[in-house]
């Protein structure tokens, strides 16, 4: 599994005009699913989530989790991350995991995610997602799970 993560000031995902989700200081992950992938992943990524030392301690050092700075965790599916770019003009997916087996992996990690961590957002799975943020830093990782 894939997560793009920024940290954020503030970010919302909605579709059709209507809020999905919504979190204050904390951190967007957009997440991308991957053939092979499964649920011990989706909680090694989670934990690295909640664990990555993104945020300024006192000294304004990258030094505090997410865990540790109490903010928000914002999941949003993007199968494109997914993609192969190496070559051409056009990404290809067949990397990406089959888009069911992709829904369970991403239901599971939210689930996991709202039992482990308060709060938690998330986007819905296969929509047409707008995404808005206001990027701290900007302070941006892309962690593999």
């Amino acid at each position: 599994m894939i997560g793009l993560i920024q940290r954020v000031i503030r970010a919302e995902v909605s579709t059709q005009g209507r809020p999905l989700g919504t979190i204050g200081r904390g951190t967007l992950a957009l997440i991308g699913v991957r053939r092979g992938d499964d649920r011990a992943g989706a909680e090694r990524l989670l934990e690295r989530l909640l664990a990555y030392r993104i945020f300024p301690d006192t000294a304004g050092r990258m030094n505090l989790s997410l865990r540790d700075a109490g903010g928000g965790l914002l999941l949003v599916p993007q199968f494109t991350l997914a993609a192969d770019t190496h070559k051409g003009t056009r990404a290809g997916f067949s990397a990406a995991a089959p888009p069911e087996q992709a829904r369970e992996l991403f239901a599971h990690l939210v689930r996991e995610a709202q039992r482990r961590h308060t709060p938690v957002a998330s986007g819905e799975f296969g929509a047409d997602m707008q995404v808005e943020l206001i990027n701290d830093g900007p302070v941006t990782f892309w962690l593999e799970s």
